[in-house]
């Protein structure tokens, strides 16, 4: 009888083991699963992230680059919702039901004026205007890559919820994603998760600049500038006078702002005193209120300049984002999983292409080896802005950077661009695709987590009621024009 008992004790032991292995055991199979499934697409995924290369569309005006996006997911059978909130390029695929719902961010859009072949040498494409120097092209398609993989375990059963891709438009400076928070999309997302191209792999623990941009335009009398000067009145010395009273400001700001501007309307002659006159500005503080309260002070400053100057001023908010809440939970979760991913390691003729580029920086040379190292997680000062900003304060939210771009290339730079258009930045997305899957795993197999990254989500909004910074304004569709 003892014997039995004892015997019976060890199965019912051994069961009991086995039921606590069960879950990690499967979590590490469904890993191993979606990271073979990412990699054998390897070939298709690298085309589509080089058509929207070579199409390089800018904010807003993404046309063929969704489409490439939508073509993907609805082949592998997601529902694609398209043209939401107010945006034509702008989309959500679904696939699944239930909770939880895991939600992933996808860009698109190039940047103006850097035009970039692949080659080592500043070399600009005739047909293009504009170039993906902050790797859209392979944010949107490794994002993509990651819903499929992760909508492949939903289909066999082997985990249970809903994936959504959201495909936000005008990232660089247009805020598609501020108008998917204010229209409500994310209001049935558990957790959030994005990724960016870079020179270096590691996990966003650092937040983003809060920020709000406009284009202030002065109307004024033509005149000969010569036969007639008295009487007219130039809106390019409003567009200067109030440049030059905000930059007397600057002194008496913060000195964590920054404040940008370019004049894209001065007037087409110098003989002719210009009517019209356009400035263009951003304003960046760590903190949404410092800039909401510093935007005042730089519209007083444009109020001021027509009124010395003789002229008319009305302005258009064209963005604004929140600051990033960092989801320590989270990011500490996709840390051990691109840990375990690992970076890109260049072929020898990679290496000497990163040697030959880096000879065209202003920085400081860095190994190529670099791109395959794990940074850990320490917070690092930052100064740009993203409108995942506004995700973040309606959704806990987590992202990572993945080597792209050879090390030390600075984004926004023709270098980001010739880079964008390498096998090596196709590897990169790969990993990134992989760390976001893999993530999403340990999200849908462990309900804990979840609910102790929410947690601190609330701890970290408190009473604060999402406001989007660009007021109740529409989509700015056409503020690349």
């Amino acid at each position: 009888m003892k014997k039995m008992f004892a015997l019976l004790s060890l199965i019912l032991f051994l069961s009991a083991q086995a039921q606590k292995k069960k879950p990690a055991d499967t979590r590490e199979a469904l890993k191993i699963q979606t990271a073979t499934s990412i990699q054998s697409g390897y070939d298709r995924y690298k085309s589509a992230e080089l058509k929207i290369w070579n199409l390089a569309e800018v904010g807003f005006k993404e046309k063929g680059s969704t489409v490439v996006l939508q073509d993907l997911l609805r082949e592998a059978g997601f529902t694609v919702e398209t043209g939401v909130a107010g945006m034509p390029t702008a989309f959500v695929a679904t696939f699944g039901n239930g909770s939880p719902v895991i939600g992933i961010l996808a860009e698109f859009d190039a940047l103006p004026g850097l035009s970039q072949d692949s080659s080592v040498v500043k070399t600009t494409v005739p047909t293009l205007t504009a170039g993906h120097g902050c790797g859209h092209h392979l944010f949107g398609v490794g994002s993509v890559a990651a819903a499929i993989s992760i909508k492949e375990l939903l289909s066999s059963g082997k985990i249970n919820g809903t994936v959504k891709l959201f495909g936000s438009p005008a990232e660089e400076g247009g805020g598609g994603k501020v108008y998917m928070v204010r229209d409500g999309l994310f209001k049935d997302v558990d957790i959030a998760m994005h990724w960016h191209p870079g020179d270096e792999n590691g996990i966003a623990v650092s937040s983003a600049l809060a920020y709000k941009s406009a284009k202030f335009r002065f109307h004024g009398i033509s005149a000969h500038a010569a036969g007639a000067p008295d009487k007219g009145r130039s809106a390019l010395d409003g567009v200067e006078g109030m440049d030059n009273m905000v930059n007397m400001m600057r002194e008496h700001v913060p000195s964590t702002t920054r404040i940008h501007y370019v004049i894209t309307s001065g007037g087409k002659a110098p003989n002719v005193v210009p009517d019209y006159a356009e400035v263009f500005y951003y304003v960046r503080h760590p903190e949404r209120a410092q800039v909401e309260s510093i935007f005042e002070r730089v519209e007083k400053a444009a109020e001021g300049a027509a009124m010395g100057t003789g002229t008319t001023m009305d302005y258009e908010v064209i963005d604004g984002t929140h600051d990033l809440l960092i989801n320590s939970t989270l990011a500490k979760d996709m840390h051990e999983n691109l840990k375990r991913i690992g970076g890109v390691h260049y072929t020898a003729e990679e290496a000497d292409f990163a040697r030959k580029l880096q000879s065209s920086f202003l920085g400081k040379y860095e190994s190529p080896d670099s791109a395959a190292v794990v940074k850990p997680m320490v917070p690092e000062s930052s100064m740009g802005s993203t409108d995942v900003g506004d995700v973040s304060y309606v959704v806990p939210t987590v992202g990572m950077s993945a080597a792209t771009w050879v090390p030390g290339t600075p984004a926004h730079s023709w270098q980001a661009t010739a880079c964008g258009g390498k096998d090596m930045a196709a590897r990169g997305m790969i990993v990134a695709a992989k760390t976001l899957a893999w993530t999403a795993i340990d999200l849908y197999t462990d309900p804990a987590l979840i609910a102790k990254a929410k947690e601190e989500f609330k701890k970290q909004v408190g009473d604060y009621k999402y406001k989007a910074l660009l007021g109740d304004r529409k989509p700015a569709l056409n503020y690349r024009d």
